[in-house]
């Protein structure tokens, strides 16, 4: 996924890059400093996606968007502000998502997820990605993605989860979530990854929260109040 960042201020471009860099199917192809410097990089680099600030010197953001809006191939539109002023304008422009200044790396993980829903993302050419490297107590052995119903994080380890066992990785689930791009899993919890198919319930669990049944798992899964919505929606519920 190609992305490009257009804002005034150095330092939130740096800033959001660096968050960008736990998102290996992710790269930063260009940045600019004002909307008319990201019209070039749009036409020369032609990105996926924009990350755009608003209030910016000549042209704003909005107006960018809006000057966008008849291209053949437009990228989809994110918004990364201070101002919480212009959220009506950015539906009218369909941006994807409107985040605030500073940022958060949950909000920008559902930011992520629904891009990556909308823009095919093509997977890097690596020989490993069949199958994942995993730890069964002194032994390493090898799992079958499609084999996977879901991973957790817990106490700085890392346990895959399969239809007959469980195991443990040394990869965080950021990683992890990269190498299974081309698989139907969805992050529900910052500390919990499941592959969708093998999900048999969304069950209530009070003030907005929900807890997940998957088939061939013992233990309920927690489902952040923030992934709700993209849950249901991947669900088709």
């Amino acid at each position: 996924m190609k992305i490009a960042l257009i804002d005034d201020e150095p330092y939130s471009r740096e800033e959001m890059k660096h968050l960008l860099g736990s998102y290996p199917w992710a790269e930063v192809v260009g940045e600019a400093s004002s909307a008319e410097k990201g019209l070039e990089i749009i036409l020369t680099k032609e990105p996926d996606v924009l990350f755009l600030d608003i209030e910016m010197p000549g042209m704003s953001g909005v107006d960018l968007a809006e000057t966008l809006q008849n291209m053949k191939h437009k990228p989809e539109i994110v918004f990364a502000t201070a101002y919480p002023d212009y959220a009506l304008k950015a539906f009218r422009v369909e941006a994807v998502d409107y985040l605030l200044k500073p940022f958060e790396e949950d909000q920008l993980a559902q930011t992520m997820e629904r891009l990556k829903s909308l823009v095919k993302v093509e997977p890097r050419e690596n020989p490993s990605l069949g199958k994942l490297a995993v730890h069964d107590e002194d032994k390493i052995v090898f799992v079958k993605p499609e084999d996977i119903l879901y991973i957790f994080r817990e106490e700085r380890e890392t346990f895959i989860c399969t239809k007959k066992k469980k195991y443990t990785c040394r990869l965080p689930i950021k990683e992890l979530e990269a190498k299974l791009i081309t698989y139907p899993f969805f992050r529900v919890h910052k500390s919990y990854l499941v592959q969708l198919p093998f999900v048999e319930e969304l069950i209530p669990w009070g003030s907005g929260v929900y807890q997940l049944k998957v088939h061939g798992a013992d233990e309920a899964i927690p489902v952040s109040r923030n992934y709700v919505k993209e849950l249901r929606e991947r669900l088709e519920l």
